[in-house]
């Protein structure tokens, strides 16, 4: 009898040295499921999909993604910042073509992070990124106030935008959608006010507590407003069929992928970059973690459901619950599948104003209002990239809004990096001496030429261009041509060197 004591009592000592961190890995994940299930939901109703497949994808980020190396706290899953792209392509394509979209975008991210472009991401500027977070959180606020008093929304984000004040101004003729609006809004309510509770309460995650506290005023006699519509996991997983694949030679298509594969490899290795300022841990291996994302990617597109990037709010939730190994990602997986297999019918108890008010929420996180204002006053070059970029979204499409502000942001670093001066001396006898330095590029070209053809044209002119790191195809030729007409017939000479008396235009240098 005491032998069997004895060896319980090791077993778990034994446990503990084989698995340090299991507790508190087994802890981080039940939070982290806690997290992810009521925005996995919120997430798929509003792309316009089937609300299990939005756990779908939450599964696979646990259970594929989880397991591969790259980030090793960051959790993945369906995101609100892909939302209205996915219900665009839903619209445009059908949901059957989603499944072929999500695929070979995986396969692409995973052919870059093989190519070891993972950390090239890293250049784009974060001013674009931030303005393609503010223009989808315009366009999902504009467009979750339809579903929070359950009117249809328009297809353009100008239209949502545009619509919105008469379709709330109608909300008081129409006792539904009064209701409706009261428990989008009470869903705010909590979520803002959520962190401002007591320490015990906050143990409950605020997006599951607000849903679960709208859950139950449905209960209420005389509160009628739309659930979620459950129709069983393995009905909801729907693979793309094989005719589906021939819709990628269109051009329209191609640039939807194109669209989710640089979104969701942007938006996942941002993330990453801010999840490793919240520990102390292993940092991020940027071509691993793009290739784990894109595996993930192609199983959901295989199984016809939502495209996943890491989301910085599940991991966040990670780390501070005390993760220290992707365990607890893995586990917030198999909870997630648990959960869709046992109990899909608390589904139907949801009702969908309140997941479009906890992504009302979730889309006034992704405007960065403080940081545009303190931008402003320090870059304002920068600020009009974001707001360019936002603005461009909302008016155009997610893909073109994108392009718009990584052109506007490359001529902006190309304007700033061409700096150029001329400096003139003049002793009043002799030859006029100018050095021209800094980088003389196109974009220069007006007004090194102006400054030029103000020098006198009486007198011998020396250009020494030694003091400049680069000149450009277009102004080594306007320097040339500028030679040209200013010595004439009975002008002094103009001669253009290094600063050592060779003379540039004439050697090539």
């Amino acid at each position: 009898m005491s032998t069997g004591t004895s060896a319980g009592t090791d077993a778990a000592p034994a446990r503990e040295r084989k698995y340090p961190y299991l507790r508190h890995d087994f802890a981080a994940s039940l939070v982290v499921f806690l997290v992810a299930l009521p925005l996995c939901v919120c997430v798929a109703v509003a792309s316009g999909v089937p609300a299990e497949l939005g756990l779908v994808t939450g599964i696979v980020g646990g259970l594929v993604t989880g397991l591969m190396r790259g980030s090793s706290l960051q959790v993945s899953g369906p995101a609100a910042g892909l939302t209205v792209l996915v219900l665009e392509a839903v619209q445009e394509f059908g949901l059957p073509a989603l499944g072929v979209v999500v695929l070979v975008t995986g396969v692409l991210q995973m052919l870059m992070g093989a190519l070891k472009l993972g950390r090239c991401f890293r250049a784009i500027s974060l001013s674009v990124v931030e303005g393609m977070l503010a223009g989808i959180g315009l366009v999902l606020i504009a467009g979750q106030m339809y579903s929070v008093i359950g009117a249809e929304a328009p297809g353009s984000g100008i239209g949502k935008l545009a619509g919105l004040p008469s379709a709330l101004a109608g909300v008081a003729q129409d006792g539904r959608a009064a209701v409706s609006l009261g428990i989008g809004a009470g869903t705010v309510a909590v979520l803002v006010l959520w962190r401002r509770m007591p320490r015990p309460v906050r143990r409950v995650p605020g997006p599951l507590a607000a849903v679960g506290l709208a859950a139950l005023v449905t209960l209420l006699p005389g509160v009628d407003v739309t659930t979620v519509e459950v129709k069983g996991l393995l009905d909801a997983v729907q693979p793309p069929p094989l005719g589906e694949f021939g819709s990628l030679g269109t051009l329209a298509l191609l640039g939807t992928v194109a669209a989710f594969t640089l979104i969701a490899s942007a938006e996942s290795l941002f993330s990453a970059a801010a999840v490793d300022r919240m520990h102390d841990g292993p940092r991020t291996a940027y071509d691993r973690e793009l290739v784990a994302q894109g595996a993930g990617n192609a199983v959901c597109g295989v199984l016809g459901a939502l495209p996943m990037t890491a989301v910085i709010v599940r991991s966040a939730a990670n780390v501070r619950s005390g993760a220290r190994t992707k365990a607890s990602r893995v586990l917030h997986g198999v909870w997630l599948l648990l959960f869709a297999a046992l109990l899909p019918d608390v589904l139907a108890c949801i009702p969908i104003p309140a997941l479009a008010g906890a992504l009302v929420h979730a889309g006034a996180k992704l405007v960065p209002v403080r940081a545009l204002a303190g931008l402003w006053r320090e870059n304002r070059g920068e600020a009009l990239v974001l707001v360019v970029t936002a603005t461009a979204i909302v008016a155009v499409s997610m893909f073109e809004g994108v392009l718009i502000g990584l052109a506007l942001s490359v001529v902006k670093t190309a304007w700033e990096t061409s700096h150029v001066r001329l400096e003139v001396v003049d002793k009043g006898a002799g030859p006029v001496q100018a050095y021209l330095s800094g980088n003389a590029t196109f974009l220069r070209l007006p007004k090194i030429l102006d400054n030029l053809e103000a020098l006198p044209r009486d007198r011998p002119v020396e250009l020494d261009v030694s003091g400049l790191h680069h000149l450009d195809h277009a102004c080594r030729s306007a320097l040339e041509n500028w030679r040209q007409r200013h010595t004439g017939t009975g002008t002094p000479p103009v001669r253009v060197t290094t600063g050592t008396g060779e003379e540039l235009v004439r050697s090539g240098v």
